[in-house]
């Protein structure tokens, strides 16, 4: 086994854990990355092609699930197509925002798109706190899929 690959590989996914609840880290994706080094250095005997493969999955649904989390957000708390979509525009311009862009985006999106669609600032401001809260709904999805990550991980060496 390759030390040094093993221990790069543990801790991308150190790495990956601190982004599940640190926004601006690709978190699922650094877990995938650190346990695709890990298979790497075990020459991919206990983690191989196909469940690398299971794994990548399991990565694209938690990265998809992460996005659209904002934008079902705001949709369940009333916002407009309109809404839904500055939820959305939101939350990928907040990612070149730092932290404070990554967590308020789909709000500030959802709130101004909605507003600018009708300028009731109730409705817009219900857009707002729900792209907030699929924010946090989109987090919870992450952590989930993270840890799934690692348990197979961990079942693939322990059994």
């Amino acid at each position: 086994m390759n030390v040094l690959l093993l221990l790069l590989g543990l801790a991308l996914i150190v790495l990956g854990v601190v982004g599940l609840v640190a926004p601006v880290l690709p978190g699922v994706a650094f877990i995938y990355l650190g346990i695709v080094v890990v298979a790497w250095a075990d020459d991919f005997t206990r983690i191989g092609p196909l469940m690398l493969a299971v794994m990548l999955g399991v990565t694209v649904v938690a990265m998809v699930a992460d996005y659209l989390a904002a934008l079902f957000g705001a949709r369940k708390a009333g916002a407009s197509a309109w809404g839904v979509f500055g939820a959305g525009v939101g939350a990928l311009a907040g990612l070149f925002l730092g932290l404070p862009g990554v967590i308020l985006g789909p709000a500030i999106g959802a709130l101004a798109f909605e507003y600018l669609r009708n300028p009731d600032a109730k409705k817009a401001m219900r857009a707002g706190i729900g792209g907030f809260v699929g924010f946090l709904l989109g987090v919870i999805a992450k952590a989930f899929f993270g840890f799934v990550l690692i348990g197979l991980a961990i079942l693939a060496y322990v059994f």
